[in-house]
């Protein structure tokens, strides 16, 4: 099982102070307990590394995430103040009793993947894929981190590449 102990996400020295970036997280209405406690774990790192232009699109479903990225960047691409320096998807999709979860899992999945393919900037990868609420909660600072930070430093990193 992967676990952050085993990475260096979270070493931050070298990230440079990032006032003038505009992040856009991408969260959905589905699970929003574990969601709101993500987005409040990436505005929280983001603002800490000095982002101060942060959009929040809400979306009804993962699956609705690929587009609403793709649209805010056609919308804002040529933007001076808003144009997208980074994308954090986030959402959370539990496990039912029907295969729904495989489809949503798959295409939230290969939405971002084409997403990271396609656009000059990248789309950070936020969206919990487990199989019931404790896992879920686990990753909104239980024992496996707290992914919603996870992905505020993965943007912020991925923006100095």
């Amino acid at each position: 099982m992967a676990e952050i102990t085993n990475s260096k996400l979270l070493e931050t020295a070298g990230i440079p102070n990032k006032k003038d970036a505009c992040v856009v997280i991408v969260r959905t209405e589905w699970n929003e307990q574990i969601v709101n406690a993500m987005e409040n774990g990436c505005m929280r790192t983001l603002k800490k590394f000095g982002v101060r232009n942060i959009s929040v699109v809400n979306v009804p479903g993962a699956f609705e995430i690929a587009f609403a990225i793709k649209d805010h960047w056609e919308k804002n691409k040529k933007s001076k103040k808003n144009k997208p320096g980074a994308f954090i998807a986030l959402g959370c999709v539990i496990r039912g009793g029907t295969p729904h979860f495989d489809y949503v899992c798959k295409a939230v999945t290969d939405g971002v993947v084409q997403l990271n393919l396609m656009l000059p900037v990248p789309t950070v990868f936020g969206v919990l894929t487990v199989d019931d609420q404790q896992q879920a909660e686990e990753r909104i600072g239980g024992k496996h981190g707290h992914k919603g930070e996870e992905a505020a430093i993965t943007a912020l990193k991925m923006m100095c590449i």
